[in-house]
């Protein structure tokens, strides 16, 4: 059930259900999907439920997501939840699933707002903007839609290492506005294949979860990351961001990796 439609990653079709376009291919495997789109979906969903809910703005502190395993460019579905309900701080679960079975497990600390202008500071470092890198084209290292779809601009210290922008055509769904916060959700997955320790043609090494603590909300646009993947002993690995937006840093981010010295045919999960 893909869709050629080219105007979005994801057209809504019900409350919870959506259909993903071809913009959604992956780089591991094009006939499945690259998360990315999928966990911005997902923080969109939590905020529409918070909305919904609330009537405050309460912020997005932190988003963990556990990714279960592979799905196809076909319609999903998402669910969300209350775990821990409160004023001052709540626990929210969504889940991501296609054809009955869980394929993303989301868990967002929300946090009432406080005023702390007067204290807001970082020793994280800036880095240079997206119009001090050169444009990269990510196709010639790796296939699918929703590597074709984004713009990047990147300079790679060695690899492994490296700062780079991402900037997607597409907006993340068709006919409906998403926050900043949402939409930079929608990239951050990229960012295990960017600066690559290794030739993905020779080793596998795909994210089983992601897990971003959020500074302040993005300012939308150009998304910003300050990247270094390490590969480790027994087949482990991490890949560590510090997120940007234009203004500065963000948030920080960690992919757990696991890294597979495999043929091609079996580097998905």
């Amino acid at each position: 059930m893909t869709s050629g439609d080219d105007t979005a990653y994801f057209h809504r079709l019900a409350t919870g259900t959506f259909r993903a376009t071809d913009h959604v291919g992956g780089a591991w495997d094009t006939a499945t999907q690259h998360v990315a789109p999928a966990l911005g979906l997902m923080v969109h969903a939590v905020e529409a439920d918070r909305v919904g809910r609330r009537d405050d703005p309460a912020l997005v502190a932190r988003v963990s997501f556990d990714i279960l395993g592979t799905m196809p460019v076909d319609v999903v579905e998402i669910a969300v939840q209350v775990l821990r309900p409160g004023r001052t701080i709540e626990l929210v679960e969504a889940r991501l699933r296609h054809a009955g079975r869980d394929v993303v497990r989301l868990r967002a600390w929300l946090l009432q707002p406080g005023e702390t202008d007067q204290l807001a500071g970082t020793a994280l470092p800036p880095i240079p903007g997206p119009d001090d890198h050169p444009r990269w084209d990510g196709t010639t290292l790796w296939p699918g839609g929703f590597i074709a779809s984004v713009d990047v601009r990147r300079h790679l210290h060695e690899p492994g290492r490296g700062t780079f922008w991402v900037r997607p055509r597409v907006p993340l769904l068709a006919d409906e506005d998403v926050s900043a916060l949402a939409a930079t959700f929608g990239t951050v997955d990229i960012a295990n294949g960017m600066v690559v320790r290794a030739d993905p043609g020779q080793v596998a090494f795909p994210n089983v979860d992601l897990t971003a603590h959020v500074l302040r909300p993005p300012s939308g646009g150009w998304v910003g990351f300050d990247t270094t993947v390490s590969f480790g002993v027994g087949g482990l690995g991490i890949t560590s961001t510090v997120l940007h937006d234009v203004d500065g840093p963000v948030g920080t981010m960690s992919q757990a990796l696991t890294v597979r010295p495999v043929s091609p045919a079996s580097a998905s999960r």
